[in-house]
């Protein structure tokens, strides 16, 4: 589990709210279309930044719930809500999900599935708890669309290599489809969202990216602090001299529980 210094954790809020990770959560907003009244299930809801969104949306007629795996998630998702009555945070697994059948009218997830080795328990669990011709947005990353320059490309080859060990799947996307189909769900789309980056700012997601690869190569033992910390400030360098360069797909499934 990594640990987060006070720096680490201001660039991880300031990238959440920042363009790069906001047009990812609109375009889910957008896929889910929710209306006044939806009863909507947030899986992985994180620190609640599209279940406050989502909670706008629907009204006081409606309903959000947000599910979590991490307390300390949750507790930064109740201080984003605090006086909202239209919302409920949980805490839960994808795959055991605490919610009485056909509780929902639509459900949303960001970033979850790529960290699931086995995403069928819970897109079964989704199919579940929503109601007939409800909606599913799942939004994640393929990791194989990611181009990255560097002029050591072997020590960044090595960083994205330590990296990729974080998740459970590179591609989901191109897997999502055929899983969702046969849990019971009819695909709908597939809509990309594209970041690409040629500067380094301070709220994007490449900044975000740099704090946690660094991190987490060093905690897992892929390379010590000097190397690590060596490649992030190759990609200040560039960046200070207009070379900096960083594209990756974002990818939203829309699908309608059968």
């Amino acid at each position: 589990m990594l640990q987060f210094d006070e720096e680490t954790a201001r660039v991880l809020e300031d990238a959440y709210q920042g363009a790069d990770v906001s047009q990812r959560r609109r375009a889910s907003f957008d896929a889910l279309a929710p209306l006044p009244g939806d009863r909507i299930l947030d899986l992985g809801c994180g620190n609640g930044l599209l279940t406050l969104e989502l909670a706008r949306a629907v009204g006081p007629a409606g309903h959000v719930t947000g599910l979590d795996a991490s307390p300390d998630m949750l507790a930064a998702a109740r201080n984003r809500l605090a006086g909202r009555a239209n919302t409920t945070l949980a805490e839960g697994d994808a795959a055991r999900l605490p919610f009485e059948p056909e509780s929902f009218t639509k459900a949303v997830s960001l970033q979850v599935f790529e960290y699931l080795n086995d995403r069928r328990p819970a897109l079964s669990a989704l199919h579940n708890v929503l109601q007939p011709g409800g909606r599913l947005v799942a939004g994640d990353m393929h990791w194989g669309t990611l181009a990255w320059h560097s002029d050591n490309t072997r020590r960044m080859e090595r960083m994205l290599e330590a990296w990729n060990r974080h998740m459970a799947v590179r591609d989901l996307p191109a897997k999502l489809p055929a899983e969702l189909r046969s849990c019971g769900f009819e695909m709908q789309r597939m809509h990309p969202v594209a970041v690409c980056d040629t500067a380094l700012r301070p709220d994007g997601l490449a900044a975000m990216m740099i704090q946690l690869i660094r991190a987490f190569a060093v905690d897992i033992g892929a390379t010590d602090p000097d190397d690590a910390a060596a490649w992030a400030q190759e990609q200040q360098e560039l960046a200070a001299e207009g070379r900096f360069f960083l594209s990756l797909t974002h990818f939203v499934c829309t699908a309608r529980r059968q």
